[in-house]
Order: structure tokens, then C-alpha cells, then sequence
């Protein structure tokens, strides 16, 4: 998934392949992740490979199990509302340190992102959009460890979201985010906090199967 800086390295480059795919839904729960597939499949030794599972595994995304190699991990409601609860939790404490750092401009930037996921014709491209809307507003919080684990709380949500909208796909208008802007754009921190919260734990209240929501995270 996107991090602060873009990892260019081979294993860096199989990671994101591997985890959109994950993610969207290509590869399927339970399913194995071969090594020697993917080494011919990339041009790459096992070595990197290997630290790409590593990677997959600390993202939530695949599990290393005895006996059965690395596989696809599966997820079940509990983990849902665990994400949402981590998420919103370290989102919110980004958010208060990044507050005293968001100029007009980076707020003008985050509404841009929003309008374009309310604009978005498929589900990839809201989550990319939506995505870019949470990194613009929390990565002036200047903590670097803090936003890799959003990062891979995002990765773990957009896969929630994914099976959830396999479906049918209607761009939601966001009213959340707008809320969020406004507060920050007034100087309200306190009601952006809450707000971004309460936005991100509704993931907690869905079936990661069957969710259907009306204001994605």
C-alpha cells in the first residue's frame, strides 16, 4: 500500500502488486502464495519474495502457517470491528497532531480527493480517492511509525470494503468528510476528531461480507 515514501525496491514493488490483488479481491481467502510463482512471475530471486510475504503478513494480509506455506489471510466480523477500532483510534490521534499543521492549501488539496471519490465510477477508484483524502489530512502529524500503521489499517478497511461492494457500486456523497473540512476549516478540532471517529468505526458495524454501507470510510 502507499506509505510516506514509496518503497522502489523489488520486494517493495511485489508487495503492492500482491496486496492489490489481495485486497480487490483477485486472490481469495485461504488461497496459497508460492514462492517459486511469483520469483518467475516478478524476475526475482526467492529472497525478495520472501520479504514481501513478511510484509503482507505485518499488513494483516496473508498468514504463515505450519506445514501449509504462506496463504491469503481470511477475516471474519471481530477482526472488522478491530480495525475500526484501531483505525479510529490512531486516526484521531494523527489528526490532533497534524491540526496545527493543515493550511487552507492541504484542506483545499483533501476536498479535491473528496470530490473525486463522490465522483469515482468504481470502487477502486473511491478507495484510491478516499485513501488519499485520510493520508492528505493526518500526514502533517510528522509521525512516521504512526502513519505506516494507518497505512496498513487501510489496506486491511479497503479489503472490508471491496467484498462488500463486489456487487454494486454507487458513488456515496461523502457528507462525513465534508463535516470533517468544515470543523478543521473553523479551527474545530474537537468536532473534527469526533467526527472522524464516528466515520471510521461504522466498518465495526458491518458484516465484512455483507456490508453495504452509505458512508464508507
Amino acid at each position: 500500500m502507499t506509505k510516506t515514501t514509496t518503497d522502489t525496491t523489488v520486494a517493495g514493488r511485489i508487495t503492492r502488486a500482491l496486496a492489490e490483488r489481495i485486497i480487490s479481491g483477485e486472490f481469495a481467502p485461504g488461497m496459497k502464495l508460492r514462492q517459486d510463482h511469483f520469483a518467475e512471475e516478478f524476475g526475482a530471486s526467492h529472497v525478495p519474495v520472501r520479504e514481501a510475504f513478511r510484509r503482507l503478513e505485518a499488513q494483516g494480509l496473508a498468514v504463515s502457517e505450519p506445514r501449509r506455506g504462506v496463504r491469503v489471510a481470511s477475516f471474519d466480523v471481530a477482526e472488522v470491528r478491530e480495525v475500526a477500532e484501531m483505525r479510529a483510534s490512531l486516526e484521531v490521534l494523527a489528526l490532533r497532531q497534524a491540526a496545527p499543521h493543515l493550511t487552507p492549501e492541504i484542506l483545499d488539496v483533501a476536498e479535491a480527493h473528496n470530490r473525486a471519490g463522490e465522483n469515482a465510477t468504481d470502487v477502486q477508484g473511491w478507495e484510491q480517492a478516499n485513501r488519499a483524502f485520510h493520508r492528505v489530512i493526518l500526514e502533517p502529524c510528522g509521525m512516521p511509525r504512526l502513519l505506516t500503521t494507518i497505512d496498513d489499517l487501510h489496506a486491511a478497511s479497503a479489503r472490508f470494503l471491496f467484498s462488500g461492494f463486489r456487487m454494486e457500486w454507487e458513488a456515496p456523497t461523502d457528507q462525513d468528510h465534508r463535516a470533517i473540512l468544515a470543523a478543521l476549516r473553523s479551527n474545530q478540532i474537537d468536532v473534527a476528531a469526533a467526527t472522524l471517529a464516528r466515520h471510521v468505526k461504522w466498518i465495526g458495524n458491518k458484516s465484512g461480507k455483507t456490508a453495504r454501507p452509505q458512508t464508507p470510510a
